[in-house]
């Protein structure tokens, strides 16, 4: 039973309206009950003292007061009358023999074994006695009042069969969702009906709606990269394969040290791809998910950033560093801005020639932020500007090939971010300029 109330709403509610309804209607009956009682006594009281007042100007015949006495049977009253001396000159019920001895007002006497209610006034030389059984007076009064509290009695009932349907009607949205959550494939992950759910269900299934939303996007990143593995491995892989070859008909030193440099750039090339697209996955389930963002400062992240490439520029001798740097704040994930930076500088490193230039920027606008980086290379096309950002898509740059991903990184990244990037020609050094704009913040 309390496992029951509990663990289901419908239960607990009916439970407790429905012991609601029975403990009002006892309370509600005992109170009837009672005043019924009470008003009961009062109007038996009045009788008798309005039958005692009209003999006040004296007694009627004797055929007259026997019918008065017969008259009032429905309430067993007894009249008794007596002379200023004791002497009693009128009784209506011989048996009742009531005490000579009265006493003015109302009083209660036992006798025969019974208690009688009396009502005892004098007048000029008489004293009147008006009296009523206890016994035959509860039993009236008290069929009075269960009259009154039949009602009461009738109504509880039907008062709990409406709560019972009010409340399995009001429920059935409720039973409704989770039925239909119920009847689902693991795969299926299709937002849940809201209509005519009440407003204290709706919102929990709006977060669900979001929920399998979220995992949807997760899968859907899974299989784009399932999908793109598959694709994307199978030509390094086939390199790979083709250089080890190559290393074992190697003939001479000469041809073996060459075969060894390709197999090994074979392998870099693989590890990167492998590299960027855990990367990419990785920043694609934690958009799905709704990763938590912190303030970032983008000036320690370009520092950062600059650090980790480096080492690469100047083994190509090329100058990299901050141009400008406005204070500048962000919501964000620290070590995705990171990537996102060094993924544009690594970009612009591989394409810009030896002993080159390549700078970043960081502008506070009021509203938004912008972060630039701008590269002395060779640019791109008008035309394959926004197809870079596609996954795996490769410039007609032959002297840095590379996987296709960096840009789509950056995107990626961006997105999670809420920001957008594009691309242009350089102003100030003439190849690329990436430009990525977030929202300041607030």
């Amino acid at each position: 039973m309390i496992r029951a109330l509990t663990g289901s709403l419908r239960a607990r509610l009916l439970w407790f309206l429905l012991a609601a309804i029975v403990l009002a209607a006892g309370a509600q009956a005992l109170v009837a009950y009672r005043t019924v009682l009470k008003e009961a006594d009062d109007i038996f009281d009045y009788h008798m003292q309005q039958m005692a007042l009209s003999l006040r100007a004296g007694l009627p015949p004797s055929a007259a007061v026997g019918g008065l006495g017969s008259g009032e049977q429905n309430f067993d009253f007894v009249v008794q009358v007596w002379t200023a001396d004791g002497v009693r000159i009128f009784e209506s019920a011989e048996q009742a023999a009531l005490p000579q001895l009265a006493v003015l007002g109302f009083a209660d006497v036992r006798a025969r074994g019974t208690t009688y209610r009396v009502f005892s006034m004098q007048t000029s030389g008489l004293v009147i006695q008006v009296a009523q059984d206890m016994a035959a007076r509860r039993n009236m009064a008290g069929a009075l009042a269960l009259r009154t509290i039949a009602p009461v009695a009738l109504m509880a009932p039907l008062l709990m069969l409406v709560v019972w349907w009010v409340v399995s009607r009001s429920l059935a949205p409720v039973a409704r969702v989770r039925g239909q959550v119920a009847s689902r494939q693991a795969d299926d992950l299709s937002p849940v009906s809201e209509e005519n759910l009440p407003d204290e269900v709706r919102p929990l299934v709006q977060e669900l709606n979001l929920l399998f939303d979220r995992v949807r996007h997760a899968f859907d990143a899974q299989k784009h990269f399932v999908a793109d593995a598959a694709h994307e491995l199978r030509s390094p892989l086939a390199a790979l394969k083709l250089q080890v070859q190559g290393l074992q008909r190697a003939s001479d030193a000469a041809s073996r040290e060459l075969a060894v440099s390709r197999l090994v750039a074979g392998i870099d090339r693989a590890t990167r791809l492998v590299e960027q697209m855990l990367a990419l996955a990785r920043h694609e389930a934690s958009m799905a998910a709704g990763a938590k963002s912190e303030p970032v400062d983008l000036g320690e992240v370009a520092r950062l950033a600059i650090s980790d490439a480096v080492a690469a520029a100047q083994a190509r001798r090329i100058d990299i560093g901050i141009s400008h740097a406005d204070p500048a704040v962000v919501n964000g994930q620290p070590e995705a801005l990171r990537m996102l930076l060094r993924n544009l500088i690594d970009n612009a490193v591989k394409y810009t020639p030896e002993e080159g230039r390549v700078d970043v920027g960081i502008a506070s606008l009021g509203a938004s932020v912008e972060l630039s980086v701008d590269d002395s290379g060779p640019g791109l096309p008008q035309e394959e500007r926004e197809r870079v950002l596609d996954r795996f898509y490769r410039s007609g740059e032959p002297q840095a090939p590379g996987s296709g991903l960096g840009l789509a990184i950056v995107k990626s990244i961006a997105e999670l971010h809420g920001a957008t990037v594009a691309l242009a020609a350089s102003p100030t050094l003439g190849g690329l300029r990436v430009l990525v704009r977030f929202a300041a913040k607030a």
